[in-house]
Formats: structure tokens, C-alpha cells, sequence
């Protein structure tokens, strides 16, 4: 059948408000044109981030009822390094508060200054974290992902020839580590091969260099390994996590996307002594290394939702749903990077709105239309989030995990072809004051007259 059904059952609700026009666009300049300034009650359909968004299932409230809060040694603690180890293999693994934390501890412990960190394409927080130790954060994405139309089944995959030569030029002692974003968030949620990662991971080894996964989607991306490459339609979603973690000598993890949970995250390594660097880091700034700065009810539902987010059923139904998003505005007309991705549709804001210049941030003009319109919030990866590293404008609707129903999704299908529709009058906008680094979560913005 064609028909899309959530796998699940809604046993707990929470009222969604409308709003006028003339409240958004009052809204919109309380917050200068920065979506992430405006409250949330004041939004229909958040698709701002599906980061700490996801609804929880029964067994992980069941399971935030047994958290341990113990300061050190809980029990929580040793059941999601069960669920982890099994999961991944590292020797060590600590627990954080969220998957930027993890970065910070990574980076600040494997960098410095004149250093180079390759990756498929850093997102925001893991760019900035390198850079806030010296080091450049440099994307290696392979040549055809440039063509944000071109439908290729694993474009989230690196450049292993530029690789090589980022290497060779900057010598492997000033190549700390090498990442893998699973799936590439900012290069379209596109996944990334099994392939690819063992070509990664044999210059890594011949030069030297640890590589570590950006993990945060893991299980999407080992769903489309098993829907996409050839020798992996009869492994199961979990098996192919393990081989992809299998291929990398630690990960970062935000278990805020692919295990359900609102808070919390780990890095994991194979080498005993970053690990010890580490745990001294992470109790200095996030607490003892059994707890990593979480209660012991949030290690609970991250052990519970690393299990969950493996169901082939969860996983066919999260990539069909995310799919029909971007099929219904594609086939219209709105230009999406192809092919869908995982977790988000990218609409392509350059080719959308070619009379906004890149200086004026099409995406984020977009994306302030888009919730005047009709009240829905997305993010801006361009111009505004990267700066001069920006390959493309793109706005990102990204889908919380088993939120919303289908019906909310033909809302937001019929608000964006209206928008599309409109899309001459939308006017870009320009910077009033912004912070040194990310500058898109706080700058304020005013339309260009």
C-alpha cells in the first residue's frame, strides 16, 4: 500500500496555536529576522532542528522512572554503556551533555593551532569548535555534491582523492583526525556509503590518522546502506551500524537525533590514552564520567532510544515520511537537493530566489517568509550560518521523530508551494549586529529596502 502510517500510536498530546500574519510579522521584528528569537509558543510546525525534539517512547519514560541519580557509579550510567559498547565497540566511552560538548572535549584534547581537520562537511557547532582552537575545520565533499539537483544515492560521501592531498600538503603530523558526518547534515542530510568509509578509513590508517564519525544519525544512515548498496539488502539496520563504527577509531554523538532522547550525548575512543585526557576534561568542565553532566534518567532514555532507532519498521517509515516531504514540493516546482535526504528536506534558496544575492542571505529571507506565511520554523545553512565557507543557500526543514502526522506535513507542503508561488516579492535582509561565532543563533537582521 502507498498509504504512510506512523509506526506508533499517540498516547499524549500537546495543543499546537495559531497565529495572524500581522502577529508573525510583529514577532519576526521583536527577534530581527532570527527564527531562533522567537518563542516557541508562538510557532505551528517547529522544524528549526530535529535535535532534543524527538517524542519519547513508553519504555523511555519507563526507563526515566529507574534512573539512577547517584553521583558516581550508577546504575543508569552502566546501562547505556552496555547499549553503547554493543553497539560501536569502543574500549572507552563517556558520557555528555549533548554532541557539542563531546566536540569541545574532542577537539580541545586532539587540536591546535595550524592544524587541519578534513571531514565529508563539518556542521556548525563542530566547525566552530575546531576553529576555537586554532585549528580549520576543511570540507572535503565529494566534486557532484556541488550540484545540489544531481540524484546520486550516497552524496553525503568524501572527496578520498582530495583527502590524500590535504595529507600530503599539510603533512600528516598536522592532521589530527579526519571526521565522517553520518548522514552529512550540512551537505543535504545525504548519506554516506559503506564504501566510502572503508575508502576513508585505509588512507586514514596508511597516513596515520584517527578517524572518527560524526554520529548523530548513524541509523539513518545504515538504513539507506541497506535500501542503497549493493551486498547490504539482507543486514539488518544494526549490523551495518556496527560494521560502519567497526571502520572508526572513536565517534562524537548526539543523542539528541538518533536515539529519541530531548538531552545528552557520548564520545567514545579506541586510544587509552586521548581517553584519559578526556575524562579529565570532561570532569573539570561537565562533571564526574558516570554521569557526564546528565541525570541519571537521561542516561536511561539514551540506552533505551539507541535500541529503539535500529527498528527496520521506525527506520522505513522516518526516510518514506521525509521523502514524501520532499517529493510533494519537488515535483511542483520548489528545488530541493536531491535526493531527499534522512532527517531534513534542503530547499535550494539560490535557485529559488536568484534575485536575492548571496550578501543578502536567501535562505534566511526564506526562511523568515516561510514562518510569516504560515507559521512554520526552519533554519538557514548558508550564508548567514558559515559564512565565506558556504557552498550553498539552502533552508533546512528538519523533522522531529515521531511528532508530527502526515497531515501536518501536507501543511507544510501547501504552505511552501504558496510561498513558492509568491517568491518575487520576498525582499533579502541584512545584518544589524552579530557575535563572532555563530553567529546565526543570536545576530539580528532588517530587510533591505
Amino acid at each position: 500500500m502507498r498509504t504512510i502510517i506512523e509506526p506508533f500510536r499517540i498516547k499524549s498530546v500537546e495543543p499546537l496555536h495559531h497565529t495572524t500574519v500581522e502577529q508573525r510579522e510583529r514577532y519576526l521584528e521583536q527577534a530581527g529576522y532570527n527564527l531562533f528569537g522567537i518563542d516557541a509558543r508562538h510557532i505551528l510546525i517547529d522544524l528549526l532542528t530535529d535535535s532534543g525534539t524527538s517524542a519519547m517512547s513508553t519504555e523511555q519514560w519507563a526507563g526515566i522512572m529507574r534512573g539512577d541519580e547517584s553521583y558516581a557509579g550508577g546504575e543508569s550510567f552502566f546501562r547505556l554503556k552496555r547499549a553503547a559498547d554493543e553497539l560501536t565497540g569502543f574500549r572507552h566511552m563517556i558520557p555528555t551533555h549533548q554532541g557539542r560538548a563531546a566536540e569541545r572535549i574532542l577537539f580541545a584534547v586532539m587540536c591546535k593551532p595550524g592544524n587541519a581537520v578534513p571531514s565529508n562537511t563539518h556542521f556548525d557547532t563542530t566547525r566552530a569548535n575546531i576553529e576555537f582552537t586554532g585549528a580549520r575545520a576543511v570540507d572535503l565533499p565529494i566534486p557532484e555534491a556541488a550540484d545540489t539537483q544531481a540524484r546520486l544515492d550516497f552524496k553525503g560521501n568524501m572527496d578520498t582523492a582530495a583527502l590524500e592531498a590535504l595529507i600530503a600538503r599539510e603533512g600528516a603530523q598536522n592532521v589530527p583526525l579526519a571526521m565522517l558526518t553520518v548522514t552529512n547534515n550540512s551537505g543535504g542530510g545525504q548519506p554516506v556509503s559503506m564504501a566510502n568509509i572503508e575508502a576513508v578509513k585505509r588512507v586514514c590508517a596508511r597516513h596515520g590518522v584517527p578517524l572518527y564519525l560524526d554520529a548523530c544519525r548513524f541509523a539513518e544512515n545504515a538504513w539507506f546502506i541497506h535500501e542503497r548498496e549493493a551486498g547490504y539488502a539482507d543486514w539488518t539496520p544494526k549490523r551495518i551500524a556496527q560494521k560502519m563504527f567497526s571502520l572508526a577509531d572513536g565517534c562524537t554523538f548526539s543523542a539528541k537525533k538518533d536515539a529519541f532522547a530531548n538531552i545528552g550525548g557520548f564520545l567514545s575512543t579506541n586510544d587509552d590514552r586521548i581517553s584519559h585526557e578526556q575524562t579529565n576534561l570532561l570532569i573539570l568542565t561537565e562533571g564526574f564520567p558516570t554521569y557526564g553532566g546528565l541525570a541519571g534518567r537521561d542516561l536511561e532514555a539514551i540506552a533505551v532510544g539507541l535500541e529503539e532507532v535500529l527498528d527496520p519498521d521506525y527506520l522505513r517509515y522516518r526516510i518514506v515520511s521525509t521523502g514524501y516531504l520532499g517529493r510533494h514540493i519537488a515535483d511542483r516546482g520548489v528545488p530541493i537537493v536531491e535526493p531527499p535526504g534522512g532527517h531534513a528536506i534542503y530547499i535550494d534558496a539560490a535557485r529559488m530566489l536568484p534575485h536575492i544575492p548571496r550578501e543578502q542571505f536567501p535562505a534566511q529571507a526564506l526562511a523568515v517568509e516561510l514562518y510569516r506565511h504560515a507559521g512554520i520554523r526552519s533554519v538557514e545553512i548558508g550564508t548567514l550560518m558559515f559564512g565565506a565557507a558556504a557552498r550553498h543557500e539552502l533552508l533546512r526543514l528538519a523533522i522531529p521523530r515521531r511528532v508530527y502526522t502526515q497531515s501536518h506535513i501536507d501543511y507544510v507542503v501547501e504552505a511552501i508551494l504558496e510561498v513558492n508561488a509568491a517568491k518575487e516579492r520576498i525582499r533579502g535582509l541584512e545584518i544589524v549586529e552579530a557575535p563572532p561565532f555563530l553567529r546565526h543563533f543570536s545576530a539580528r537582521l532588517r530587510r533591505v529596502q
